[in-house]
């Protein structure tokens, strides 16, 4: 039992820890968002209530309840739980919780969940040392990462895990879970002579940017910032959520934003870099991410540019990784270049129109069998590889050589067209000496 003293010191250590750990839920009741993933009769919900999940891998953005669902998974289950993070976890720490987990399975017939948070930043050879005992089923591997698993993790490792894909939190969560804080009695602000505006609560909901983490530790520090009047009433303003969480509130209403973002579109497309580079810099001085101008920025380099300027797509990948790297406000700077560019380069449109052409044979062409000479033939009988010797290796007449490489109900299809922009005449000319008809 708890005297006055316990009491006093769990509210005081309660109230140090920070407001984003205090208010993480529990349980899927209270999970908030995800819920392609999450949502009631969903395939991991099942997989919980059942106590039957398998190795998975939660990968998406900061803020977006990872590692919240992973601890909700700890407190659902029957198993025990070791929780590493990749950052500072060695091979020892591995093998030392494997050969644990092994001796639980063996002596008390109890599995062991490895939760690992920032598992992208494991080794090969860390990974390496986790996967006999992830195929053996002597632990269930739950990672968290915010980069894309197949791109940064260990093959092996993703192979045998099911990737499941968090998204950015609407404005609309977010603000419930605000609201939820401000009113929370145990774990929030509910004791507290407190109001936070509409319009602040709004706003950090709105400029969170889908991270809840981001919002709560906005709401802190606006709440632990802002004095109380004279009757003890603290009251949270549209002024103090701008200040607290950097970002001042859009100057321009909503469908000013996206006015103003369909004419930085069109002024990309339409070669007009003054207008371009206006509306960017307006946006991103009104609030807008200038991530988002960069994300517009490399769709358009690909859609509008395409093959008349391939070199429009790596400046503007070059700008967003720059200005990640370098951030505000010099990471503006080869922003701007890249909107230059992009708006100067030449403009051409046979990439998509390549693309939805291609995409529709593949919606309404069903007989779509490989060509027998360009199967595989490791693993074929003597009669299939029979077949793709017929197969004319490129490289044995020069670097190319006329041969069929659609599908019979396909044969003949042209889905790229090069025009006579840019790179494109290039593109037909290599085509014209290679005697290439299409």
């Amino acid at each position: 039992m708890y005297d006055l003293f316990d009491l006093q010191n769990e509210d005081k250590k309660n109230a140090s820890v920070p407001l984003a750990e205090r208010m993480r839920p529990v349980s899927l009741r209270d999970f908030l968002g995800q819920n392609e993933i999450a949502e009631e009769g969903s395939l991991l919900r099942r997989a919980i209530a059942l106590d039957k999940l398998g190795s998975c891998i939660f990968w998406g953005p900061p803020g977006t309840g990872k590692s919240t669902l992973a601890n909700i998974i700890a407190n659902s289950t029957s198993g025990s739980f070791v929780k590493l993070n990749a950052v500072n976890s060695g091979v020892a720490d591995v093998k030392k919780a494997v050969d644990e987990a092994r001796e639980k399975l063996k002596l008390y017939n109890k599995k062991t969940y490895l939760l690992l948070d920032e598992c992208h930043r494991f080794s090969k050879t860390q990974s390496d040392s986790l996967l006999p005992a992830i195929e053996q089923g002597t632990i269930i591997f739950i990672g968290s990462t915010t980069e894309n698993p197949y791109a940064s993790m260990t093959p092996a490792i993703v192979s045998r895990c099911r990737i499941f894909e968090f998204r950015r939190l609407t404005s609309e969560i977010i603000e419930k879970a605000l609201y939820k804080a401000i009113n929370d009695k145990k774990n929030g602000y509910g004791e507290l002579n407190l109001e936070v505006e509409k319009e602040a609560v709004k706003h950090i909901a709105d400029m969170a940017g889908g991270d809840l983490r981001t919002a709560y530790n906005a709401l802190e520090l606006a709440v632990m910032t802002t004095s109380p009047d004279k009757d003890g009433k603290i009251t949270v303003k549209l002024r103090d959520a701008e200040q607290s969480i950097q970002k001042k509130v859009l100057s321009y209403d909503e469908n000013s934003y996206y006015d103003m973002l369909s004419a930085f579109c069109k002024s990309l497309r339409g070669s007009d870099s003054d207008a371009a580079l206006y509306y960017a810099h307006r946006l991103i001085e009104g609030g807008c991410d200038p991530i988002l101008i960069l994300r517009r920025l490399i769709v358009h380099s690909a859609e509008d540019v395409g093959m008349a300027d391939p070199n429009a797509l790596v400046i503007s990948v070059s700008a967003l990784t720059a200005f990640q790297n370098i951030g505000y406000p010099e990471g503006l700077i080869p922003l701007s270049e890249a909107v230059i560019y992009v708006c100067e380069a030449e403009k051409s449109n046979s990439v998509i129109i390549a693309m939805n052409a291609a995409k529709e044979a593949v919606k309404n062409v069903r007989d779509d069998n490989v060509p027998a000479h360009l199967k595989n033939s490791v693993y074929a009988d003597s009669d299939a590889k029979h077949r793709s010797a017929a197969y004319k290796y490129p490289h044995d007449y020069g670097g190319y050589v006329e041969q069929q490489y659609l599908p019979d109900a396909l044969s003949g299809n042209v889905f790229y067209k090069p025009k006579e922009n840019g790179y494109e005449k290039t593109v037909k000319t290599i085509r014209q000496n290679k005697g290439i008809k299409r």
